[in-house]
């Protein structure tokens, strides 16, 4: 335990008696960034893979995915995915764009005001990124769209971040920018009589259609084409039927009103954030997916596409500096500046491969047998 963590308010280091698997000695903890450090959660860490890529960024062979997660049969099922996916070629991905987003809010004592100053707010750009950039020499202010709700105005900010994630370098952005205009508009009309930074029209770490339409993240696209031969041989199903039940899930999904038509992809974009040094909250805006499928009556081919609108990753800053973390970008070749896209194009063909095996489990009716066969605790590896 460190010497740090003895001096905390009220000496209370008698709670963390039962605290002995934590995985870290005292110097291990130096330079770890977040407050009150007493260890690490160790997740298992498995391989899938290998699988071939061929996006505008990731064009490497045989990548081996890691994959930190508590849950049996998932790295065994993205790498079945990865086997059927091989076989025919490999996955297509490109990313398309970026962005992320900030969206505080300015307030006015009438409407009026409010529309007036939506009105003033395309005059201010020069400015507003003129102060944006001053905060840090990655950033970039790339759009600002004002909202008036009421007699306030929400402003959205949208930046590039270079290879980092963004979210606090645009927070930072954001603040200064504000404040700055705030300092410039202080003798003006109409007069701003309260700021807010975060006014959720962002939508950081939350689902949203707003993320859905523009980028909060990368907007990145894997695709692949899986025959017939390769279906019925690895994944015991034929196209076909794997067609009918990527349907069926999709109409179950838009009768229940879900967001999105994936059928489990989270489970690869949480187990590579965690592995990778990802922000792990931002699974839940990175976890909108859209999955389509055409199967072609001629050749029996089936063609899988899986769009991400806003899949939140970096390759530098955060996390990806621990050890573990950074291993694990090496791993992909996915670690350091000029890596972001290609990291987006890796995460995004895992998650296909993952989709593809576990369709099929359904579709064979092997699904719960897996889970009975690999995730009771007497059939667990020791870690």
């Amino acid at each position: 335990m460190s010497a740090s963590f003895r001096d905390f308010k009220n000496n209370s280091l008698h709670s963390l008696g039962n605290i002995t698997q934590n995985g870290a000695a005292a110097k291990q903890l130096e330079g770890i960034k977040i407050e009150n450090a007493i260890g690490f959660a160790q997740v298992p860490i498995g391989i899938a893979g290998p699988l071939d890529i061929h996006g505008l960024y990731q064009q490497q062979k045989g990548v081996m995915a890691p994959l930190a997660t508590l849950e049996a049969t998932l790295v065994a099922s993205c790498s079945r995915g990865c086997k059927v996916l091989q076989a025919c070629g490999g996955v297509h991905a490109a990313a398309l764009s970026e962005g992320m987003s900030r969206a505080p809010v300015f307030r006015f004592s009438t409407i009026r005001d409010a529309v007036e100053f939506y009105r003033q707010i395309p005059a201010h750009f020069e400015e507003l990124q003129e102060s944006a950039h001053s905060s840090s020499r990655f950033v970039r202010l790339v759009s600002v769209t004002p909202h008036v709700v009421g007699a306030d105005v929400h402003v959205k900010f949208v930046y590039t971040s270079g290879d980092a994630a963004g979210q606090n370098m645009t927070t930072i952005a954001t603040q200064k920018a504000c404040m700055d205009l705030l300092e410039s508009r202080k003798d003006l009309e109409p007069k701003i009589i309260g700021f807010f930074i975060c006014g959720q029209m962002s939508s950081d770490k939350k689902m949203s259609w707003g993320n859905v339409r523009e980028p909060r993240g990368v907007q990145v696209l894997a695709w692949a084409t899986i025959t017939n031969e390769a279906c019925q041989r690895i994944l015991r199903c034929n196209t076909a039927d794997l067609s009918r039940d990527f349907a069926s899930m999709r109409e179950g999904m838009i009768r229940n009103g879900g967001m999105g038509t994936s059928v489990n992809t989270a489970n690869v974009i949480s187990a590579m954030f965690l592995a990778c040094g990802q922000d792990s909250a931002s699974v839940l805006e990175s976890g909108w997916v859209q999955l389509t499928h055409e199967h072609d009556p001629k050749t029996q081919d089936l063609t899988l596409s899986m769009f991400f609108p806003s899949l939140v990753v970096g390759t530098t800053g955060g996390g990806t500096g621990y050890a573990t973390q950074r291993e694990a970008l090496e791993l992909i070749d996915c670690y350091g500046p000029g890596k972001k896209f290609a990291l987006a194009e890796t995460i995004a063909a895992f998650c296909l491969a993952l989709d593809v095996s576990t369709t099929s489990a359904g579709t064979t009716n092997t699904f719960s047998d897996s889970h009975k066969r690999m995730a009771r605790a007497d059939k667990m590896s020791k870690i």
